[in-house]
């Protein structure tokens, strides 16, 4: 019966951990091996100009940058504070309404190391780390991916 409930448990476990997922990420990640071998003038027509790039030798690097700001308001706080009814002068109640918002920032910068034309590596950097960042960093290669053919699951042998 124990057994039963700690495979119950496990299994809501992995439910909950599994619903936090962030497909964006994901497919960001996917992008760093599919996008090797893309031709420079497909790069540049699906990323766009890149905001700054450098070459060295026969490599070329792109990168691009992508940047959000996200607000929402505040839940309302719920404190306690003391009154002053009767002895020995304490009392709670809800703490008054204070309103605000709290921004998030999420970046990514993307390079795309080019040799002979050709896309090599794809290397993500910025301040916001996580999921939340790499989410940021699909912005930037997801026309490019629209670019890539469908890709099948191989079963492992």
């Amino acid at each position: 019966m124990a057994g039963k409930a700690l495979c119950a448990t496990a299994l809501a476990a992995a439910a909950a951990l599994g619903g936090c997922a962030n497909p964006a990420a994901d497919e960001a990640l996917v992008a760093q091996t599919a996008l090797i071998g893309m031709p420079k003038a497909t790069l540049l027509s699906c990323a766009g100009v890149p905001e700054r790039q450098a070459s060295v030798d026969n490599r070329e690097f792109f990168t691009y940058r992508s940047s959000r700001l996200v607000s929402y308001p505040s839940p309302p706080p719920l404190g306690f504070y003391g009154g002053g009814w009767g002895r020995p002068y304490y009392g709670y109640g809800y703490g008054g309404p204070v309103y605000g918002y709290e921004v998030n920032s999420f970046d990514c910068e993307a390079t795309f190391s080019l040799k002979n034309g050709v896309v090599e590596r794809v290397v993500y950097g910025g301040a916001s780390g996580g999921s939340a960042g790499l989410g940021q960093c699909y912005a930037i290669v997801q026309n490019c991916m629209a670019l890539i053919p469908q890709r099948t699951i191989k079963p492992n042998p």
